[in-house]
């Protein structure tokens, strides 16, 4: 029997099929008259403005993310928390964008960066300082959901700041971000040091669930051409959620109700207490490889067609999806436990 708290996805009982088309916007899933109807929000939950460190406006920003077809998108300036009413008033429409508040506590211990997002905290949110860099995480978290906020770690291996044993410690935080598209976090790692995946495989084989992010983490909206620059585009979440507002948006998200992305799509994902089915929006002349992940990092299968198909058989701890594309596009579907460690 599927033991996941991923809830992928809480709407329906335990372990009872999860079948909606991922159609941008999604096809609705089948529910009662008195249910709201789940669909499919594209969103960014990690970008900058002239308010800290960025070369745009807020309204430029958010203009951008408007005209490329996101849905929803956080403003995370470093321990800033920008207005977003009159954003909204501007570019908001029902069901179609929302501008969401938040801010990135920006901290350090040593010389180590610790950042972590506060997503629609209530108030700017003061970096917590701390006498290690767990504890310095823990103070921030801790500090976010105070302020009625939804935190997520941010790029672990920036400066090298973060370690996997370090992150399984931190309590009451679900998410971290498995790809970050600023040209300097280390998504892959190196000498010596595990990359993000790596690094999440070791959390979830320990017995810790803890879901996956793609932001862009985006400075940089006037030179679009520039590949080390922090672009906008590069990496994002697709949120299942009843309605497009900031509490129905983060509650997917800590549900783990989404997939991250940097550019694959899915039309269809299913889970049941036999397996899980992942189904592609294919480019024409693309080719896609699914890989079905399990303990340690141990690939369970690979599968090149779609649907793929993965049937549980309960010893695998945990399994989560990767599809690669063939030009290196990526997406991640969020681990379901399984079985007994």
């Amino acid at each position: 029997m599927c033991k996941s708290r991923v809830a992928i996805f809480s709407l329906l009982v335990l372990c009872s099929v999860f079948a909606v088309g991922l159609d941008h916007p999604a096809q609705q899933q089948s529910v009662t008259p008195q249910q709201p109807r789940p669909r499919w929000y594209k969103g960014n939950t990690h970008t900058h403005t002239l308010n800290s460190d960025g070369d745009s406006t807020p309204d430029d920003v958010v203009r951008w993310y408007r005209e490329n077809a996101y849905n929803f998108l956080v403003l995370t300036d470093h321990n800033f928390l920008t207005s977003v009413d009159g954003l909204n008033a501007l570019h908001g429409a029902d069901e179609k964008f929302i501008v969401i508040k938040g801010e990135e506590v920006t901290d350090i211990f040593g010389d180590k960066p610790i950042h972590v997002n506060g997503l629609n905290v209530e108030r700017l949110v003061e970096p917590q300082g701390g006498k290690s860099v767990l504890e310095t995480i823990q103070r921030n978290v801790d500090a976010v959901r105070a302020a009625r906020g939804v935190p997520h770690i941010n790029h672990p291996n920036f400066r090298w700041a973060i370690t996997a044993d370090e992150l399984k410690q931190v309590r009451n935080n679900k998410l971290f971000e498995i790809y970050n598209g600023h040209p300097q976090t280390n998504n892959h790692g190196g000498g010596g040091v595990p990359g993000l995946e790596e690094v999440w495989d070791a959390i979830l084989s320990s017995g810790k669930l803890l879901y996956g992010i793609a932001v862009d983490d985006a400075h940089i909206f006037k030179r679009p051409w520039d590949k080390s620059a922090a672009r906008p585009g590069q990496g994002w979440v697709v949120v299942r959620a009843e309605r497009l507002s900031p509490a129905a948006i983060l509650e997917a998200m800590e549900r783990g109700d989404f997939y991250a992305s940097t550019g694959v799509e899915l039309t269809d994902y299913q889970v049941n207490d036999q397996g899980m089915t992942i189904t592609i929006r294919e480019e024409r002349w693309s080719k896609y490889r699914v890989q079905f992940i399990g303990k340690g990092g141990r690939l369970l299968s690979e599968v090149s067609t779609s649907p793929a198909v993965y049937r549980f058989r309960g010893d695998e701890v945990y399994v989560r999806a990767k599809v690669i594309e063939s030009n290196g596009k990526v997406a991640w579907t969020q681990p379901v436990m399984v079985g007994k460690r």
